[in-house]
């Protein structure tokens, strides 16, 4: 059992989404240190990253921040600031500071992916997280109307779910983040907004080149209760197809839920686990996450410590 735990801690997992879903997937890894990176949504422009991206520009930094606040193990002065976020009338309302020091290191950095790095040092975090580009980009959308929405806060206010998502403008990956899903053994996709949160990164065509090649296993991690917005009205194979598209035709190896999908095509392997908090129906409980990660690892369906240039 040693030779075992050993072994999958050798394994490197990739973990692709933004906001709340992403940092839950990797606070619940956080064990497996540097052998987890985070690829990361750029894209969310409400709130105080959109307020920031409206006058300062560059790529949207609270998805980033949201999964570096998950990521902290140990409180203190540091972490405290980093998630501090401004009350009262004046500007400055709203406005959460670990944003707004991301954005000073980035334009004090020579890349963005220095001024998270910065931030890992400071507050000690060992899993790494890579924006899925350094160059600043919309989420857009076309409606069923045919009529083109831009911007991640407009899509979430459709009614219907939307026929095409794409960027504006294409951007490039962060070289970074091809190398990590090239050198991984697991990949997850979500849990989290679909439409905002997952689906950008696979958007970005190196991201979905690097992954239609990539030697390592697919897994998509369901969300716990059906999703508001449009995202919502749209079926679990649906989604499942989205992302195969946006990945050159890969297919998804595994779909991780508490509840079996009849719905789905044989050739998805299932695996049902008990994922909620006891607290938060809605809410993946990290370790139930994490032991469901761990078993998925362990499982025959994957080669544990397989050659890469098998």
């Amino acid at each position: 059992m040693t030779q075992q735990v050993s072994d999958q801690h050798s394994q490197r997992i990739v973990a692709i989404g933004g906001g709340h879903g992403l940092g839950r997937v990797l606070s619940a890894l956080g064990d497996y240190g540097e052998q987890v990176t985070g690829i990361v949504t750029t894209t969310d422009n409400g709130g105080s990253t959109g307020r920031i991206r409206a006058c300062q520009g560059g790529i949207a930094w609270g998805d980033i921040r949201n999964c570096l606040n998950q990521l902290i193990t140990e409180p203190s002065v540091g972490s405290m600031l980093f998630e501090y976020r401004f009350k009262g009338k004046g500007e400055l309302n709203g406005h959460n500071l670990g944003n707004l020091i991301l954005t000073a290191l980035d334009n004090l950095s020579v890349r963005p992916l220095e001024a998270i790095q910065l931030i890992r040092d400071l507050l000690d975090i060992r899993p790494n997280l890579l924006p899925m580009s350094e160059h600043p980009s919309e989420l857009a959308a076309l409606t069923p109307e045919g009529e083109t929405v831009s911007g991640e806060t407009h899509i979430d206010e459709l009614s219907a779910p939307p026929t095409r998502l794409f960027l504006s403008p294409t951007v490039p990956a962060t070289r970074e983040a091809i190398e990590a899903i090239e050198q991984a053994d697991l990949i997850l996709l979500g849990p989290g907004s679909f439409l905002t949160s997952v689906m950008p990164p696979l958007l970005v065509p190196e991201l979905g080149r690097a992954l239609k090649h990539a030697q390592a296993k697919l897994a998509f991690i369901r969300n716990l209760g059906k999703e508001i917005g449009p995202a919502g009205e749209m079926p679990l194979a649906t989604m499942l197809s989205w992302c195969e598209r946006a990945m050159g035709g890969k297919e998804i190896d595994v779909v991780i839920g508490e509840q079996h999908a009849p719905q789905l095509a044989t050739r998805y392997q299932q695996k049902e686990a008990s994922l909620s908090s006891s607290n938060h129906h809605w809410r993946h409980d990290r370790d139930k996450l994490r032991q469901a990660i761990d078993e998925t690892l362990l499982d025959g369906h994957f080669s544990v410590g397989r050659s890469r240039s098998s």
